[in-house]
């Protein structure tokens, strides 16, 4: 562990930064007000600092002193407090793993961003629950929660709504949004779910006149819940079914992707190949290591492992849809009403899509960027980001002055100029993993890569 280290490139005087509290920054816009960050930034230019940290996949929170990551290390789930301005590693604290849940081989058990009111930090850990310390690392309070039956791994990140620290928990069986009390972590509401197939941290919609709202999605749905009792003020079902991106919302419009697939894959197809002993059914002895079977298997109808033709089919209707983005308006924040779709396939995976200046922008695997009309879902542009074919699990995110920032998983990050013909003006490249998504603050940018975390800004 080298945590040791850090290496201080430059100190500057900046006027007091907004905090970037929580996954894509404050209600999950992935937008920061003013200017001046950087264009061109790397190892050698505009590097702030540059502090070693443990590895990870969970973004960089920040308050106005501090910036908050989650990491997991020889079976403990680390949280970790650095100092804004000069990246100092002050103080992380560890909890031990309690349990291993089936997950995907992208979704290590700290990838859940951390989330903070201004002062305190909470992580949540699937394998563990929720936890909680304050500015100088003392422990306020712990929920265990779980197990979750989820296949991929729950991914969704705490968010705060209001005065409410939530949670949305999806699963095969039993999914649910909790919200919880930000002082000592007592349940204050929780809502059961019918969905089952999402992984995306909810939003906050704002409602002109009305309380906060958390939006959140999965299985080809979005919900409306109001922040103080957790009770269901609008649902809308009609994209794509497995939800892995956020939604992004601007104003009463809220903007969301999930992915699905046209065809069933016959159970007879999966029979002939893995069924030894021709009895119509497959056993974890016969699929082996399969990472499909074995999710279906053991998150499925019983859950013994054993795939009868009947928890096939169920398992695969939860996916069968195509894959497709919406544009939904919630009219007086209880009204949601379709205003277009679009379906391609594989509109995107893991990064959730950004709005800016009346466009919606979202990246897909190998480096293609598109753009929409916000109003009409119309393409305006879609083109590859030269020389990037990379892969993308972090989202995008923007400053209000035009410029978008996306970093791939080869720490390649692109610099966007916005609009209706938008521009690759610089590509910076890290030379290190990147999964996490940049935080953006002050004019400075914090980029956490599977080695450190960085502070670029203007000298």
């Amino acid at each position: 562990m080298r945590t040791g280290l850090c290496i201080v490139v430059a100190f500057c005087l900046t006027a007091p930064a907004e905090e970037w509290n929580r996954f894509r920054g404050p209600d999950g816009a992935g937008l920061a007000a003013g200017s001046g960050y950087p264009t061109e930034f790397g190892p050698s230019k505009n590097l702030l600092w540059r502090t070693p940290a443990r590895a990870g996949k969970s973004s960089p929170v920040l308050t106005a002193k501090h910036t908050f990551l989650t990491a997991y290390e020889a079976e403990k789930l680390y949280t970790l407090c650095f100092d804004r301005d000069t990246g100092k590693l002050l103080w992380e604290r560890s909890i031990d793993r309690v349990r291993k849940e089936s997950i995907n081989s992208q979704n290590e058990p700290a990838s859940n961003t951390a989330v903070t009111d201004g002062e305190n930090v909470y992580a949540f850990f699937r394998e563990y629950g929720l936890i909680s310390y304050s500015p100088k690392g003392d422990l306020r309070w712990k929920v265990p929660l779980g197990p979750f039956a989820n296949t991929e791994g729950l991914s969704a990140s705490p968010i705060i709504a209001g005065n409410v620290l939530v949670l949305l928990a999806e699963q095969t069986f039993g999914s649910y949004l909790a919200g919880f009390n930000l002082a000592n972590g007592e349940t204050l509401w929780k809502t059961d779910r019918d969905e089952r197939v999402g992984y995306s941290t909810p939003v906050t919609l704002r409602p002109e006149g009305k309380p906060v709202q958390v939006v959140a999605g999965g299985e080809g749905r979005l919900s409306g819940y109001d922040h103080k009792t957790g009770k269901r003020l609008w649902l809308f079902d009609g994209f794509g079914p497995v939800a892995l991106a956020s939604p992004v919302v601007n104003g009463d419009r809220v903007y969301s992707f999930g992915y699905g697939y046209d065809q069933t894959t016959p159970f007879e197809n999966m029979l002939n190949q893995f069924d030894k002993n021709k009895d119509g059914q497959l056993t974890p002895d016969e699929y082996g290591h399969n990472t499909l079977l074995t999710r279906v298997g053991w998150h499925t109808g019983n859950r013994d492992g054993l795939i009868t033709r009947e928890e096939w089919y169920t398992a695969r209707e939860m996916v069968r849809k195509p894959s497709s983005m919406v544009g939904v308006r919630v009219g007086n924040g209880v009204d949601p009403k379709q205003l277009w779709r679009y379906e391609r396939s594989f509109v995107g995976v893991v990064p959730g899509p950004l709005y800016l200046d009346g466009l919606v922008y979202f990246v897909k695997n190998g480096g293609v960027l598109t753009a929409m009309d916000a109003q009409t879902g119309e393409v305006i542009k879609a083109a590859r980001l030269a020389g990037i074919a990379d892969n993308f699990l972090a989202s995008p995110v923007a400053t209000t002055d035009g410029r978008i920032f996306l970093a791939s998983e080869k720490g390649r990050v692109a610099v966007v100029r916005g609009g209706k013909e938008w521009e690759l003006i610089a590509t910076n490249d890290l030379n290190e993993e990147t999964y996490a998504t940049p935080a953006l603050s002050g004019g400075r940018i914090y980029v956490r890569t599977m080695e450190a975390l960085y502070c670029f800004g203007a000298r």
